[in-house]
């Protein structure tokens, strides 16, 4: 006779195994999953980061939302016609712009996207140099990830 332990017959220690890896892999694919959605989101920012640089009406339009609400740090918000007329005309130029202490959340079909950034920018023709805080809301739409809102803001000095 087979001494068993626990008591539980050898069948039902299989499906108990195999329920466990099953698991395991339903748990490392969802991991999988939304490291590879991380990964898109974060190409789509480059993409953006490269087309507000080279001031590219098609990829602005292509990456943002026709529902965008672009927020500007004093305040002044835009839709996506004026946010791209104002790279486009050069009224806003980003000479350089660089992101740094990135972080995405993703959930569902919505991702969130933090970081600084510091850029040379001519508003107008007048150059000048921001460093700013970031919020992005990418959302997924008919499969693609699509910029629907952007605020900047302001940091506060910091005490000498």
């Amino acid at each position: 006779m087979i001494h068993n332990s626990l008591n539980i017959p050898a069948i039902h220690k299989l499906v108990l195994i195999a329920s466990l890896c099953l698991g395991s892999t339903t748990l490392a694919n969802s991991a999988m999953a939304a490291d590879s959605e991380t990964t898109v989101v974060e190409k789509k920012v480059e993409q953006l980061r490269i087309a507000m640089i080279d001031a590219d009406a098609k990829a602005l339009k292509q990456l943002s939302s026709p529902l965008l609400s672009y927020g500007h740090s004093g305040g002044h918000i835009e839709d996506q016609s004026a946010f791209v007329e104002k790279i486009v005309s050069g009224k806003s130029d980003f000479v350089t712009m660089e992101f740094s202490d990135q972080t995405i959340s993703i959930s569902g079909d919505v991702a969130l996207v933090r970081h600084n950034l510091n850029a040379d920018i001519k508003d107008g023709g007048v150059p000048n140099t921001i460093h700013l805080g970031i919020l992005l809301v990418w959302q997924k739409q008919a499969g693609d990830w699509k910029l629907l809102a952007r605020q900047a803001f302001k940091y506060p000095p910091q005490a000498q």
